[in-house]
């Protein structure tokens, strides 16, 4: 039961600093395509901020760590993003030193329909100079052993969507991309770079998207048209490389990212709404 394992774990808080030197988000613009900021950081571009590279022998076979501040207890521990939100005070600026307080939030154990799941919620904030800038919550579902419910032989989209959408980006991801992307966020989780182990071990049908950067998508199309103040998301089944996805929305802020299935969705709140 996984509730025997999560009972008495409550880790302190952790504090952590960052220069916010402005060479990693020239790095990731160049990854979305898009232009590099010049001083105040895009909603959810911090991902690729405050990172931490444990040395290589702490790493598991899944190249996750093995232990971590916020890693529950679990026995052969099986990581998943969630969703999450994000509540944007003021712009993060390059350049200015930033500081993010971390704490655990809620714990729930779950029955699914393939087993206990134990959800977890970190809660963050940042502040630079002396202010709050932002305050976020990220759910990450954990589960002792593989999912038996996985199918590497499980059909695929082979088209891109129609869509009746206001906004909309066709995406296909492709190994160079989600291998730059590993990189930038400092995720070493095997799921992302080495098909063999996805499909021998994991039995996924071939590379795992990122689901931050599926979240990223979705709020870059926003952004494009209105300042961002906040973003609820939930991440519900995996997009794979190759795969051909819409990603769309409208004005109202509910985007989506979506095959013949939805894969993901967000809600987005702009400056004038708020």
């Amino acid at each position: 039961m996984l509730e025997e394992y999560l009972r008495g774990w409550r880790p302190r808080p952790v504090v952590e600093h960052d220069a916010m030197a402005p060479e990693q988000s020239r790095a990731l613009a160049n990854v979305l395509e898009t232009a590099a900021p010049v001083d105040e950081l895009p909603p959810l571009w911090h991902w690729v901020h405050f990172l931490s590279w444990p040395p290589h022998s702490d790493l598991g076979p899944d190249g996750h760590p093995l232990d971590g501040d916020f890693l529950p207890p679990v026995p052969d521990r099986r990581r998943m993003f969630a969703g999450g939100r994000l509540t944007i005070q003021e712009p993060l600026r390059l350049g200015t030193p930033a500081e993010r307080t971390t704490e655990l939030g809620d714990v729930q154990v779950k029955q699914g329909r393939t087993g206990e799941m134990a959800f977890v919620t970190e809660r963050r904030e940042f502040h630079q100079d002396g202010r709050l800038r932002i305050s976020e919550e990220v759910d990450y579902v954990y589960r002792s052993g593989e999912n038996e419910a996985k199918n590497p032989n499980r059909l695929r989209p082979t088209d891109f969507p129609k869509s009746q959408a206001d906004w909309q980006w066709g995406f296909t991801a492709d190994p160079v991309r989600l291998f730059r992307f590993s990189a930038l966020t400092a995720n070493s989780h095997r799921i992302h770079y080495d098909e063999t182990y996805c499909r021998e071990v994991e039995a996924y049908p071939g590379l795992v998207v990122h689901g931050p950067l599926l979240v990223l998508l979705m709020t870059e199309l926003a952004r494009e048209n209105g300042q961002i103040t906040d973003v609820s998301y939930r991440l519900r089944r995996p997009v794979f490389s190759g795969d051909p996805v819409l990603v769309c929305g409208g004005p109202d802020g509910a985007m989506s990212v979506r095959s013949d299935q939805v894969h993901a969705e967000a809600s987005m709140r702009f400056a004038e709404h708020r």
